[in-house]
């Protein structure tokens, strides 16, 4: 992917995230003035909340992910609240060791990652994100991983072997966007863990 088609891509996800976001939160607001008006809630409030809390975490880390990513900073605790609702009913489970505010990119390449890290977790597991110096690791550990070995391999290949789908697409964009950091991928894989390093 050359960087115009990977800039438009990035604005196109940016505006899909910005258009969602609005009324997602809108039936999130809906769901609680129904509560303080007295409405008794039911299985099916709470169903619709859950699903509409759910969909705005995924969008707000989608919106980060494969956004237009610019020069901010991102403070900790919005990182934190990001990733904490959508551990929610989840089973995998993040903890993010990397203490202060982040810039947006580097916060961009790790939440791609996360989402590489996701799939090999198919079964639940947990992650570990930490930053030592200017270098990051996250190591993804389960007791039963599912591991595609030509995408994982495409990582830290210069040429692309596995196909990409739609639910794949973070392995296409991250090698692109660690490169364009100036930085390179490692990938360490064992029986029970995987771990990214950039």
């Amino acid at each position: 992917m050359d960087h115009k088609t990977q800039s438009l891509s990035s604005l196109i996800g940016s505006r899909i995230c910005h258009d969602l976001i609005s009324p997602i939160g809108a039936i999130v607001n809906g769901l609680e003035l129904l509560e303080m008006a007295g409405q008794a809630p039911g299985p099916e409030l709470a169903l619709i909340g859950d699903s509409a809390e759910n969909a705005g975490a995924r969008i707000r880390f989608f919106r980060i992910a494969f956004g237009v990513a610019g020069e901010e900073i991102m403070p900790e605790r919005e990182i934190l609240k990001i990733l904490g609702d959508l551990q929610k009913g989840g089973r995998v489970r993040i903890d993010w060791e990397v203490s202060g505010d982040v810039a947006r990119t580097e916060v961009r390449m790790a939440f791609l990652a996360l989402q590489c890290l996701e799939t090999a977790l198919a079964y639940g597991g947990h992650i570990t994100v930490v930053r030592a110096g200017a270098g990051w690791e996250l190591r993804g550990c389960a007791e039963r991983l599912q591991l595609d070995g030509e995408l994982w391999s495409d990582l830290t290949r210069d040429m692309r072997r596995a196909r990409i789908t739609p639910a794949l697409v973070q392995f296409a964009l991250l090698p692109d966007i660690v490169r364009e950091g100036g930085t390179c991928l490692q990938v360490e894989t064992t029986e029970t863990s995987v771990a990214i390093r950039f």
